[in-house]
């Protein structure tokens, strides 16, 4: 079990090889929360993650042992991610001169292998989930002769990891809870460990997906099913560690599940609200907070903004949809005469309620309307539900017949 001075012994270690990202106040979460929100941007490292923390502490640990050897036979390193840890082992062996091999599931985001190779890494794509990737980087670790660098169970990984703790502490004293994204444990172990030796009273919880709830199922006994993907793919681990199980098991006071819904929304409101961009995984804590507000309300809470590696095409249906979610995306059915003029007259009352036609789509032949009326589809842009309960009433007042699609 890892213990205080093993994190501020990493903390030495990583002292100008990592950034001390920024802990600051929210306003705007604060009043729609109730809580005072403390956001640690660990999306500001340099790999856009927090995982780049134990990466470097493991990687110095092992060649410092090569130093000390007088017969060094380090070869290289080997790492299984989905990415943000494959980013983070890449980017500081390149800088200690190591080789990397780094195995990737196969549905991991374009982006983030392109950064991984990037940094010099040689990228293999095995399989359909973490698992299977870490059965092969074992396999290849064995045949090449290299160091197996496990993203989250390993003690060197989560002592790096729990610097964040000590930084948040260091910015805010009194913090009372902290929220933090759980996939195999390493970062909530490392982070937990460090504030309960500083601060034995504060709160720390853990947040996983409602689709990979294994660190949720170890601890709580429960046997609640895994799906196949998330949007948080960072935290989309099947089998948590043994040491941080043991470690979350001791020193984490809550463990909350969020569904796919609860995600998208924080990444929306923290792109519009802090103008920060994180993946699903750093929105994670956020997304805990805004489902399970009375439990945080009053408290001085700090949620870690975990990582901001989200691909593009991910990012702008994450928009959309949240723009759905919000109203201010809306699908309107309108039934009208089909006659010249009608389309013109639904898109003036439209226009003179103040929203705009995104989409309109006509419907003919697959209706059930009379053959001399049409069904017609707008997707149209609004401020929010109450202005498109405007629209429509304006849009039936005006004599046709329009009710919002789901």
């Amino acid at each position: 079990m890892i213990e205080l001075n093993d994190i501020e012994r990493a903390a030495i270690r990583l002292k100008g090889q990592v950034i001390d990202t920024p802990c600051v106040y929210s306003r705007t979460l604060s009043e729609l929360t109730g809580a005072q929100v403390y956001l640690k941007f660990e999306n500001h490292q340099f790999t856009a993650s927090f995982k780049e923390r134990g990466a470097c502490n493991k990687l110095t640990l092992l060649t410092e042992e090569q130093g000390r050897n007088a017969n060094p036979s380090l070869v290289g390193v080997i790492a299984m991610s989905a990415g943000n840890h494959a980013q983070g082992v890449a980017y500081h062996a390149q800088r200690l001169g190591l080789k990397a091999v780094i195995v990737m599931p196969r549905f991991t985001p374009g982006i983030k292998v392109e950064r991984t190779r990037g940094f010099g890494a040689e990228v293999v794509l095995h399989g359909d989930t973490l698992d299977e990737a870490r059965a092969h980087a074992l396999a290849l670790a064995k045949e090449r002769g290299l160091a197996f660098v496990h993203p989250y169970d390993d003690a060197a990984i989560a002592a790096g990891q729990g610097t964040v703790g000590l930084e948040m502490l260091q910015a805010v004293p009194d913090l009372d809870t902290l929220i933090v994204a759980v996939g195999g444990g390493g970062l909530i172990a490392g982070i937990a460990t460090a504030v309960k030796a500083k601060s034995p009273n504060i709160q720390v919880v853990g947040v996983q997906t409602q689709r990979f709830p294994g660190m949720f199922n170890a601890i709580k006994g429960t046997h609640l099913p895994q799906g196949q993907s998330t949007i948080a793919e960072g935290i989309a681990v099947g089998t948590p560690g043994r040491l941080t199980q043991a470690v979350v098991a001791k020193r984490v006071d809550d463990l909350l599940l969020v569904d796919e819904g609860d995600i998208e929304q924080a990444i929306v409101m923290l792109l519009e609200i802090e103008k920060t961009l994180v993946e699903g995984a750093g929105a994670a804590g956020l997304a805990a907070l805004l489902k399970y507000p009375d439990q945080f309300k009053g408290k001085r809470v700090g949620l870690v903004l975990c990582g901001g590696n989200i691909d593009p095409l991910l990012l702008a249906a994450t928009i959309e949809r949240g723009m759905v979610r919000a109203g201010r995306l809306a699908r309107l059915r309108v039934n009208a005469r089909d006659v010249p003029g009608s389309l013109a007259r639904i898109t003036q009352v439209v226009a003179d309620a103040g929203a705009n036609i995104d989409e309109v789509h006509h419907q003919r032949a697959f209706s059930h309307l009379s053959a001399q009326h049409v069904e017609i589809e707008l997707v149209i842009q609004t401020r929010g539900h109450p202005h498109v309960a405007q629209v429509l009433e304006s849009l039936n007042t005006a004599g046709f017949t329009a009710e919002e699609q789901p």
